[in-house]
């Protein structure tokens, strides 16, 4: 019985799928079809033709992009896996002082021409606007032929039980009976084709990642600038000032040593505790920079000391103990620092946990805080700051914080164990 239940289930899902999928290949074939139908109609005038066959390219060109989208959209909702578009960004348009607008190619007099003009050079240029143009001509002699089997067999099924004479009768239930065998397995042809011929070309990937990693270098440039000005100012504002009065008073204690030693004992126990504040803020300064625990004792036990500290109640999961590269044990430290500062100062939680583990490639750290939740990635806050700095390593970090709680926040980098 149980067989039978997932055969028929099957079937109610294959079936509409079938269906999608012919709807959408055939959008390209329908307009020159059309075409193809008034050209036959207005036959009579010889030059009724180019019209229709001007028609018939815009109509493709305009069809192409759409109709890719919609196939990568089905094959991420169906079998989750996600073809992604590399297309060329457009890059911003900018107002020049003459009043003209500049879109990178040339000057237009209103930003609406800019932009227009702009994104059609984009596009004749991209080569993913041929490889789209490709897809729609390759998917109807592909996905479509298979695809409409199922309600091709309705339809002759419908139309066989329509008539009295036997033979159609038979031929009904044989037409009916191959649409229910293969919906099932009808539109899987989808996910092979469209992962073969939409995803970019390894030149395009190439190009993405440059990107990327110009874009990542620039944030990583204005990170240390920022990390340098930080430390500047820490030092001058504390330590150096500190130090500075203690040079002061220890000057002044030589100066009243012989005439009031009472004062210039005074002044001697204001210098060391000076000395020893001193100390202090640059104990905490070198922590910031580089923790003295996790270059001794490893990342593991460098977020378990930071846990202790933390005013959470903090539980720490890790079974295993890593030996990771320094930058990536820094990134992923101050990574969890951040995610914990975020829990006890925007998120009023009391409570967290953290999980360390490994998968084959992957070094995966969850951080979970029963706050009000609510967090999300804002342009140059800490979550923002703490995707940049993994993505270096090429780590990623999934925020999901639902309004109420809890705050789930995964962060996975690439590496090697050593």
């Amino acid at each position: 019985m149980a067989p039978v239940v997932s055969w028929v289930a099957s079937v109610r899902v294959g079936f509409p799928r079938a269906c999608v999928v012919v709807l959408v290949s055939m959008l390209v074939p329908a307009v020159w079809a059309a075409a193809v139908t008034l050209g036959i109609w207005w036959s009579a005038n010889p030059w009724s033709w180019a019209p229709l066959l001007v028609l018939g390219c815009v109509g493709t060109l305009a069809l192409s992009r759409p109709v890719c989208h919609l196939f990568r959209s089905l094959v991420a909702t169906w079998t989750g896996t996600v073809i992604p578009a590399r297309y060329r960004q457009a890059g911003p348009v900018v107002r020049m002082s003459t009043g003209y607008w500049w879109n990178g190619f040339s000057y237009a007099s209103t930003c609406r021409q800019a932009r227009q003009e702009q994104e059609w050079r984009i596009r004749r240029s991209d080569p993913a606007t041929w490889r789209d143009l490709r897809f729609t001509l390759i998917a109807p002699i592909t996905v479509g032929l298979t695809s409409s089997i199922p309600p091709a067999g309705v339809v002759a099924a419908v139309l066989g039980f329509s008539q009295a004479a036997p033979s159609a009768r038979l031929i009904g239930v044989l037409s009916l009976t191959g649409a229910l065998a293969s919906s099932p397995y009808a539109w899987r042809s989808v996910e092979p084709v469209a992962t073969r011929f939409l995803p970019g070309s390894s030149t395009m990937a190439l190009a993405d990642r440059v990107s990327e990693l110009t874009a990542q270098r620039a944030d990583l440039t204005f990170a240390q600038a920022a990390e340098i000005r930080r430390i500047e100012r820490d030092l001058h504002d504390g330590a150096q000032a500190r130090l500075v009065a203690l040079g002061l008073s220890l000057a002044t204690a030589e100066k009243l040593m012989e005439t009031d030693p009472k004062q210039a004992k005074a002044l001697i126990r204001e210098a060391r505790v000076c000395a020893a504040t001193s100390m202090t803020e640059l104990r905490e300064l070198i922590k910031g920079i580089s923790p003295p625990v996790l270059n001794e004792r490893g990342l593991v036990d460098a977020v378990r000391a930071l846990a202790m500290d933390s005013p959470l109640e903090t539980m720490v999961n890790a079974d295993i103990q890593l030996c990771l590269d320094p930058p990536i044990e820094s990134a992923v430290y101050f990574g969890i620092a951040e995610l914990l500062t975020n829990a006890v100062k925007h998120a009023q939680a009391t409570r967290a946990r953290i999980s360390i583990a490994r998968d084959d490639t992957d070094i995966v750290i969850d951080v979970e805080d029963n706050g009000r939740g609510g967090a999300s990635a804002r342009s140059g806050g800490g979550l923002a700051g703490l995707r940049h700095r993994l993505a270096v390593f090429d780590g990623t970090c999934e925020i999901t914080s639902p309004a109420g709680g809890p705050t789930r926040a995964r962060m996975m980098v690439p590496c090697e164990l050593s």
